[in-house]
Formats: C-alpha cells, sequence, structure tokens
C-alpha cells in the first residue's frame, strides 16, 4: 500500500474569526483517510492555535451541515462555522 491509499487531500474554508487566526481564507491539507471530523479540527486548531473549542462552533462539508460524526471523504470541502446572532 503507497501512501496515497491511505491519505486524502481536504480542502478546509475558512471565515470570520477562524480565518484570522489561520492566517488564510483556504487551505487543502493531507491527512489520514481514517480522520474524523472531530480529529481534522483537533489537527487544525493545534496548527493555527484556535480560540473557539469544537463545541462552540459547527461544521459543514460540502456546503451541507453535518454531525461531528460524519465521514469525509477525499476531496470533500469542510468549513468550521462560528455561532451566529441574528436579531
Amino acid at each position: 500500500m503507497s501512501i496515497t491509499d491511505s491519505t486524502m487531500d481536504i480542502n478546509i474554508l475558512y471565515f470570520a474569526g477562524l480565518a484570522d487566526e489561520a492566517k488564510c481564507h483556504e487551505e487543502k491539507v493531507t491527512v489520514q483517510q481514517s480522520l474524523s471530523l472531530s480529529g481534522l479540527y483537533e489537527h487544525l486548531s493545534q496548527k493555527h492555535r484556535f480560540s473557539r473549542p469544537q463545541s462552540q462552533l459547527r461544521v459543514a462539508v460540502n456546503d451541507y451541515f453535518v454531525k461531528w460524526t460524519e465521514d469525509i471523504y477525499d476531496g470533500d470541502n469542510v468549513v468550521f462555522i462560528l455561532p451566529v446572532a441574528g436579531g
């Protein structure tokens, strides 16, 4: 098995405070295929030193809100979304 068989490329989009902390609005990361959304956020949180815990965010994959337990696949677009207050 080659390294490409066990990894996947995920496109990450950042908005608002997360974009500020990551110092970018978009990045591609290569991660293990078995990585969960929670694990992905933990990895990125350590890399960028995000101030928000996962519990304060929602997550969307390929333009749809999903649960943190959903699987992710090679080429997926993932967005971590801060809560928004409306009025």
